[in-house]
């Protein structure tokens, strides 16, 4: 068995808006597709082409899809009650990146889809994400660094609108 050590750089954003303003904000960006009946057609999709009208079809307007929401608040308030903490776990992409990243490092397929955490503490509301190209560093491709490191700026521009960094938003 091979071990590999990876250093990850987890970016975060604090927000003073709600939880629920934020949800609305990602919500809105992010496609939300029948994941159903979006996996049929991809698996129906003769050629790469109509496979990408059917990605194509699926994302929002920032080029990301939801994959599948975790409600660990939901999990948290099973012990504390209903004064658990809100929290958030969001897996986002898009196949197509992450068929690219995936062509050249194998191993990007284990982290992409990505993980959004939208958690509220008592400080704000903390919307974190692990950046992608410090996932595959280590693999020194240099055609999926770039395609990581666009994926970051995508997910980052995202976190950094739904905090809404105009009305003091921080980063910790």
């Amino acid at each position: 068995m091979n071990a590999r050590e990876i250093v990850v750089q987890r970016v975060s954003v604090v927000s003073s808006n709600s939880l629920d303003d934020i949800m609305a904000h990602l919500d809105a960006k992010i496609g939300h597709p029948d994941m159903n009946a979006f996996g049929k057609a991809i698996t129906a999709a003769p050629t790469e082409s109509d496979m990408g009208k059917v990605v194509q079809a699926a994302i929002g307007s920032t080029g990301l899809m939801e994959f599948m929401r975790f409600d660990i608040g939901g999990v948290l308030r099973k012990e504390q009650g209903p004064k658990a903490r809100k929290s958030l776990r969001l897996v986002v992409g898009n196949p197509l990146i992450m068929k690219e990243m995936a062509k050249r490092v194998p191993d990007a397929a284990s982290y992409a889809p990505v993980t959004i955490l939208v958690d509220d503490r008592a400080d704000g509301v903390h919307l974190s994400y692990d950046r992608m190209a410090s996932l595959l560093a280590p693999y020194e491709d240099p055609h999926a660094l770039e395609i990581a490191r666009s994926l970051d700026t995508k997910v980052e521009n995202l976190l950094r609108q739904a905090a809404d960094l105009s009305k003091g938003a921080t980063t910790p």
